[in-house]
């Protein structure tokens, strides 16, 4: 989302024509081929006719990176978010589907050596990417969600870096001090402005979050999200020319986008699309699942009854909202102010004596609402048995519960 805002930023304040051409040259470089029978929308007036669903997927491993951030083997498609924005643009939904989800995967062919890979079922959603590549990728999720998906991007570890560096630095709120060594992470409690591999490491951390879980470490990812898409919206964002420019020149560089993404006038056709969304209704909400099935051990089992009310009310255009915040965070308002203990190599002395008051009433929003978005007419439908939150709410990152 932050990469196709950016694009029509950069456009909105009139940067050279050169920059932009400059821009769609090295992402058409990168670009991939989704296989299958992609339905794309129509743009007209500049942006976006109707529904859309663009799939963004974070992957652990880019040979640009060589082997900083450890040494793998192969690829797995570790993040997986699907962005649904409703045919009246009122309204958003990112299912966030956790990596380890057992779900049947369907036959792949790899677009770029030719080798055919046969449908399975039962393995986890993060090997589908080793199958064929980013083409597997949106397959497998069209097939798991019945939706159409006509954009996809993918993003690596040094993306995340860059994106968050190019913003300054995201906001996040911690309700305790979060410690994961295998994350190279070590925050104090409270509101944390992180960057660099801090933030990579915000979005990494497992064992540092909640029960220890995938799923905890999703609605980490849900809490920088919203802040991030609160921080993208900003004033201190859309009027800063210099921060446009480092985004759009971080997405150029370290984020891969399917050919049918890969160009500014489609780009700035979502961007447009999205801007005027509110923050109350873009929702991010887990794919429902559960983790303890003695068949599959550490693995998340699809809550069939759930997904289905889920994708339903996609299908339908209808805004939802989650059941429950995720398991890995609560809502807060918090009190302190941002510290600077979350830069590059945070050295925390202790936990910090002032800690965010924990209310059950969700912070105001860090920024103004758009003063021409209509408002919406369409009641938010609660997923049963899901988690999530809306990017309005400022929720904070639990710390292990041993």
């Amino acid at each position: 989302m932050a990469t196709v805002v950016s694009v029509s930023l950069v456009v909105s304040v009139s940067l050279a024509a050169v920059v932009v051409w400059s821009f769609g040259l090295r992402i058409a470089k990168n670009a991939f081929e989704i296989s299958g029978e992609q339905t794309l929308p129509n743009i007209s007036v500049g942006e976006i006719d109707g529904g859309f669903n663009l799939l963004a997927v974070g992957v652990d491993n880019d040979p640009k990176q060589g082997n900083r951030y450890g040494k793998r083997g192969g690829t797995l498609n570790d993040v997986n978010i699907l962005l649904h924005v409703a045919a009246d643009h009122r309204s958003a939904t990112a299912v966030s589907l956790p990596r380890d989800l057992v779900i049947p995967h369907p036959a792949c062919t790899d677009p770029e050596t030719g080798a055919v890979y046969a449908a399975m079922s039962a393995q986890p959603l993060n090997v589908a990417y080793g199958r064929g590549g980013m083409s597997c990728v949106v397959t497998t999720i069209e097939k798991l969600t019945g939706l159409n998906i006509p954009y996809a991007a993918q993003l690596s570890f040094d993306a995340v870096v860059k994106m968050t560096d190019a913003v300054g630095g995201v906001t996040v709120c911690l309700a305790d001090p979060i410690k994961d060594k295998k994350a190279d992470l070590d925050l104090p409690a409270g509101m944390q402005t992180i960057s660099g591999r801090n933030a990579l490491g915000f979005l990494r951390t497992r064992h540092g979050v909640g029960d220890g879980s995938d799923l905890a470490r999703i609605s980490v990812q849900q809490i920088y999200l919203s802040a991030l898409v609160r921080q993208v919206k900003s004033a201190d964002t859309l009027t800063n020319p210099a921060k446009l420019y480092a985004l759009a020149d971080a997405a150029a560089s370290s984020v891969k986008l399917s050919t049918s993404l890969a160009s500014p006038d489609t780009m700035v056709a979502i961007a447009k699309t999205l801007r005027t969304i509110d923050l109350s209704t873009m929702t991010f909400i887990q794919y429902p699942g559960s983790t303890g099935d003695k068949r599959y051990p550490g693995k998340v089992v699809p809550n069939v009854a759930a997904a289905t009310q889920l994708f339903a009310a996609i299908e339908a255009d209808r805004p939802v909202k989650a059941s429950s915040i995720g398991r890995g965070s609560e809502e807060s308002t918090p009190t302190q102010a941002p510290t600077d203990a979350a830069t590059e190599s945070p050295s925390p002395t202790g936990t910090p004596t002032t800690k965010p008051t924990h209310t059950q009433t969700p912070a105001p929003t860090e920024t103004p609402t758009p003063t021409d978005t209509p408002a919406p007419t369409a009641t938010s439908e609660t997923i049963s048995n899901s988690f999530g939150q809306t990017a309005d709410q400022q929720t904070c990152a639990r710390g292990y519960l041993k």
